[in-house]
């Protein structure tokens, strides 16, 4: 159950607090209801974020000589870091993303989304199927991260293929030989970034002359590489998915009864990419009546709190601007709520006004897919094609 969560959020009946076995024989108190999960994000004191980026998978010998030999190393940096280094190593990148500079960036991104949209347009018109995930949604938040951050112009392709393997390799369910082999691939690229994190510009050179060492510049740029930019290509993926089922939404964007940001909020809401996120006890405490020990690993179910009756006047519907659509916590909450929800919001929200009338006159070849993982979702396409025959129907209305 812990590595498809988004295919169980719609069961009728789960307690407040769940203790749930994993795949290794070790037990977690999977979260469910809003008001406990927003309790726990909110008290990084009794609930640290020391675990949220373990390998759920541990890792054998032979996995963590690979990272060895690659100097792999990755120490607390801002999602699960506790210390008093986090505040600093955050307002850094706050700045970097700051909401000014994700705004200046919309113009750029319109452009590019609304040329990627009329080609799309006249493939499909063609009547040639397109890929939505391949061909729009994949790459554009990492070239967005990519003129905010002054990265080097990698290739786009190894560093997706980097993320999702950095995503697999601590957040998957794996045998021992597939864990050696994403070691490598992100041994190798965490070699990439010691490079830029020692001599690049941008944020690597801002925290550099703060005083952070190489291996928290690393750090940093490793979960940005991962958290700000393919988290948001899966969102954009699955709220496309969704919206292709919701022809009454999309008619009300033609008309501007529907807002695009309620679109983005409800998609946060209903299609989080990021299902559940972790806290371990640093005490013996209590969780409305479910005792917890210290020690205890809390899954928290995003997913399933954005569905919560209590918060939500229709929870399962897809419903933009309903009471309650926005109290999602798809972006987490307190000390170390997601810092670039601005940019994630953006992104989604061009995407949305212009590519929703793709999906007018469509039928999906291809559902998104997603593989077994404790936190993410990782859709690996989404393939529409005109419905009927185009040469007869005429171009989509």
């Amino acid at each position: 159950m812990l590595f498809r969560s988004w295919a169980r959020v719609t069961d009728p009946a789960w307690p407040d607090v769940a203790r749930v076995p994993d795949h290794v024989g070790g037990t977690h108190l999977l979260v469910t209801r809003h008001a406990l999960v927003r309790q726990v994000l909110a008290d990084p004191v009794t609930y640290r974020p020391d675990n949220a980026l373990d390998a759920v998978t541990p890792m054998p010998a032979t996995a963590l000589r690979v990272l060895a030999g690659h100097r792999f190393r990755l120490p607390p940096t801002l999602a699960n870091n506790s210390g008093a280094s986090h505040r600093k190593i955050r307002a850094i990148v706050a700045d970097v993303l700051h909401p000014a500079r994700v705004a200046a960036q919309r113009p750029w991104l319109t452009t590019l989304v609304r040329d990627r949209v009329a080609r799309l347009g006249a493939t499909l018109d063609a009547g040639t199927p397109v890929d939505l995930y391949a061909d729009l949604a994949a790459d554009l938040p990492l070239l967005v991260l990519a003129r905010l951050v002054e990265l080097p112009d990698a290739p786009v392709g190894a560093v997706k293929e980097f993320a999702r393997a950095a995503l697999e390799l601590f957040w998957a369910p794996l045998d021992a030989d597939r864990q050696v082999a994403l070691a490598a691939e992100v041994g190798r690229f965490h070699r990439v970034l010691r490079d830029f994190a020692a001599t690049g510009g941008g944020l690597a050179a801002e925290l550099r002359a703060a005083g952070h060492p190489p291996d928290v510049v690393v750090g940093a740029l490793f979960f940005l590489l991962v958290a700000g930019q393919e988290t948001t290509s899966q969102f954009l993926t699955l709220l496309l998915h969704r919206l292709a089922g919701e022809p009454t939404v999309r008619a009300g964007l033609r008309t501007g009864e529907v807002a695009v940001a309620d679109v983005v909020e409800e998609g946060l809401r209903l299609e989080p990419p990021i299902v559940t996120w972790r806290r371990v006890a640093a005490t013996d405490t209590t969780l409305g009546p479910t005792a917890v020990p210290a020690g205890s690993s809390l899954v928290l179910w995003l997913g399933r709190a954005g569905r919560d009756p209590a918060v939500v006047e229709s929870p399962d519907e897809f419903r933009p601007g309903q009471r309650g659509s926005r109290r999602h916590l798809a972006f987490g909450a307190g000390a170390h709520r997601c810092v670039g929800d601005v940019l994630a919001r953006m992104e989604a929200a061009v995407v949305v006004a212009e590519a929703a009338p793709l999906l007018d006159g469509v039928t999906v070849v291809r559902p998104p897919w997603c593989p077994d993982n404790l936190t993410f979702r990782m859709p690996d396409a989404f393939v529409i094609a005109a419905a009927g025959t185009r040469g007869t129907e005429g171009p989509r209305s």
